[in-house]
């Protein structure tokens, strides 16, 4: 006996995730292997940037923004 399969497909979307985590942020410095602390506020990480680039005289930085994104069904408009 054969089988048959049944599939559904469906259009979906990203959306912010706010219910669990919220984004954090962290700097590195570019030319060392220093880094900030991460934080859900993006003022300390720059802080500690300015601070670092004014002991070392590094001046590059990678910014790192993580935030979290859920994929849901599209809403079908009726």
């Amino acid at each position: 006996m054969a089988m048959a399969a049944i599939r559904r497909f469906a259009d979906w979307v990203l959306k912010v995730e706010t219910s669990g985590s919220m984004p954090f942020y962290e700097m590195e410095c570019m030319s060392c292997d220093a880094s900030s602390v991460v934080s859900e506020e993006p003022g300390g990480p720059q802080n500690w940037a300015l601070k670092h680039a004014g002991q070392t005289g590094h001046g590059l930085f990678r910014a790192m923004h993580t935030c979290f994104f859920r994929a849901v069904p599209k809403a079908v408009k009726q």
